[in-house]
């Protein structure tokens, strides 16, 4: 009998114990549909496994940073955020409310590098990376047997080959800054001129040759080379591609749903660095991350159910649920026969993070005109709209 109590009253206490123990998560998160279900699920097996307790509150997405950082100091904050993007990481940092995550994660060697820098802000990772997106070109494979070329004379002449009778061989929305990012960087153009991670805001690289040259190529695509007609903005581009009419698409995983239903046969690839461009194309990349508030009392918990949520099987069933594109390196060569998750998650690895300092903020404005005037009659004055635009970054940021 003695025996008998003495086990039920060691039994009774481990279970004091762990409920002593175990914690009790709140996650905010923007999530709907299937992706809900899925975060649902990863809270399910979070908690089996750990004890601790997941409530999931829905948040909508823009509101997210501001109640974070007027709720955290106030101790009434969510100890998870899934997911912001890397584009009010600074802010959150600077404001104090997002927590350094390096000390709660050992090994980032399974994280797309680009991925985990887009995360890092002062030298130090403040969210877990977990999608990411960037565009490509998507291409016709009825059109373009061959797929899209490597080298950019030939991958202009295969797309002039492919215009005309109604037909496109390549079509993207010349006036967006975003979208042609990619042809500013190969020519040596910069947002912020990037030193080991960090970016000084002082040095505006969006007015130098470089950058003089990535918006003379573009008005080529438009006014030299016919290729791009005038009115055509990403819409107009997507139709003609789901119509079978365009053999080239510069876009991003946005499009493919509407380019799966139309059952194009398609194919995705880099477009090529122009001639002359000292660098490979190199196209801007979104990243969204899990975050952790500053001010939770959990915050070991919180990281190790961040954690579970970038790992290779979570990132795996999540692409599943939402066809988002996984960080995970080992989850994209499991989902190597998706050619979405294979051909943008070359993108995403050969691209560069779009900055994630607060002063973002005053460069999209100037520079989107500045690049929308680039393209409006053939051979204007760059260096002249560039520099004013440069001018007009420099002080929105004073």
């Amino acid at each position: 009998m003695k025996k008998t109590m003495k086990s039920a009253f060691v039994f009774v206490s481990l279970a004091l114990l762990g409920n002593a123990a175990a914690a009790s998560l709140t996650v905010w998160t923007h999530f709907g549909d299937a992706e809900l279900t899925w975060l649902k699920a990863q809270a399910a097996t979070y908690t089996k496994s750990s004890g601790n307790a997941v409530q999931i509150v829905s948040v909508p997405f823009d509101q997210i940073p501001d109640k974070l950082i007027q709720s955290a100091p106030k101790g009434q904050g969510p100890d998870v955020v899934v997911t912001l993007p890397q584009d009010r990481l600074g802010q959150l940092a600077a404001a104090g409310v997002i927590e350094p995550m390096d000390k709660y994660v050992l090994s980032k060697s399974d994280l797309d590098k680009t991925a985990v820098s887009a995360m890092t802000y002062q030298g130090k990772l403040f969210a877990l990376p977990m999608f990411a997106e960037a565009v490509a070109v998507i291409y016709n494979k009825k059109l373009l047997p061959g797929g899209v070329p490597t080298n950019w004379d030939q991958f202009i002449k295969t797309a002039q080959a492919n215009t005309g009778n109604g037909k496109f061989g390549f079509l993207a929305d010349l006036s967006n800054a975003y979208l042609n990012y990619g042809i500013f960087s190969a020519y040596g153009g910069y947002v912020f001129k990037n030193t080991g991670g960090t970016l000084n805001v002082k040095d505006v690289g969006l007015s130098n040759a470089g950058s003089d040259k990535a918006v003379a190529t573009l008005n080529d695509l438009r006014y030299k080379y016919n290729l791009v007609p005038e009115g055509v903005d990403g819409g107009v581009a997507k139709d003609a591609f789901v119509q079978g009419r365009l053999a080239m698409l510069l876009t991003g995983p946005w499009d493919m749903a509407d380019i799966k239903k139309a059952n194009i046969d398609y194919g995705i690839a880099a477009l090529p660095a122009p001639t002359g461009a000292p660098n490979k194309w190199s196209p801007f990349v979104g990243v969204q991350g899990v975050m952790l508030n500053a001010y939770s009392k959990n915050k070991v918990a919180a990281a190790q159910f961040a954690k579970q949520l970038v790992s290779s099987d979570a990132q795996t069933s999540f692409n599943k649920a939402g066809g988002r594109i996984p960080v995970s390196l080992s989850a994209r060569v499991k989902l190597k026969s998706d050619p979405v998750v294979a051909g943008f998650g070359k993108s995403i690895s050969a691209g560069t993070p779009m900055p994630n300092v607060p002063q973002m903020s005053a460069v999209w404005g100037p520079w989107s005109n500045a690049v929308a005037q680039s393209v409006q009659k053939a051979s204007p004055n760059y260096t002249s709209i560039l520099d004013s635009a440069v001018k007009e970054i420099n002080g929105n940021i004073k």
